[in-house]
């Protein structure tokens, strides 16, 4: 129970995954796009458990007046699964599902998602993401739905409460190319310091070069005049004398 409310439930600290917090998605082509998470509770977390199993059961006892015409189903299906078992469609959960309960909840309505340094202020969706960790609050509710009867998740608000390792499999463009690209060069005046394209080059080490200046080489004879000043007077494409 949460805020007097049998059927909801804040969570403890879970880890997010699928999360489609920022865009409604469809769970299956033409189907109503929806607002969606889904959480991967760890099975040391038996307060948040207890709490979810005595909040289905409220919602299951809701329902067999109002959406089950009295009567409960024998078969019940709630929206929590086992991470280290398998999927209704017999396959098994990711490894990141392992030691975790594992549940979807989602709505119609766009759900606020704000950090643990500011719950006034919701976040880009830039820092929303799979993979990060969060407290949320769920509430659950009985459906019938063509001859399903169960109990369903819906998701309220996202609290984050600290970064994680994405969960959406994307890499990082140096390790995409790695061994293809240039990495940026070092200055050798300070070691491991990247050198700014088009800079200019460190000034000289002292001892390096020289420090007497060096007279100019003498041009050669001839320099600035025409071709023809330097081969005896004799026009070379001509042949004749100037």
């Amino acid at each position: 129970m949460y805020q007097n409310d049998p059927m909801k439930v804040l969570t403890g600290e879970v880890r997010l995954s699928y999360a489609n917090l920022t865009t409604p998605r469809a769970a299956q082509p033409g189907g109503e796009p929806k607002y969606s998470v889904t959480l991967l509770i760890p099975k040391t977390d038996v307060a948040t458990k207890a709490d979810i199993d005595a909040a289905i059961q409220s919602a299951a006892n809701d329902a067999v007046s109002k959406v089950w015409n009295g009567a409960r189903p024998p078969m019940l299906r709630v929206p929590i699964y086992d991470g280290d078992g398998v999927r209704p469609s017999g396959v098994p959960f990711g490894d990141e599902c392992k030691g975790h309960w594992v549940m979807t909840a989602s709505t119609k309505n766009k759900p606020q998602v704000v950090g643990i340094d500011n719950i006034t202020c919701e976040l880009s969706p830039a820092d929303i993401y799979s993979g990060m960790y969060a407290r949320v609050t769920i509430r659950f509710f009985g459906y019938s739905n063509s001859g399903n009867k169960g109990v369903g998740c819906g998701l309220g608000n996202v609290l984050k409460t600290r970064d994680g390792e994405p969960l959406a499999g994307t890499a990082s463009a140096a390790s995409d190319f790695a061994g293809i690209g240039a990495m940026p060069a070092t200055n050798p005046a300070v070691p491991g310091a990247p050198v700014a394209y088009g800079a200019p080059s460190a000034a000289p080490v002292a001892g390096a070069y020289p420090t007497t200046p060096v007279a100019p080489a003498a041009a050669p004879a001839g320099a600035g005049s025409p071709p023809w000043a330097v081969n005896n007077g004799i026009n070379p494409i001509t042949g004749l004398p100037m």
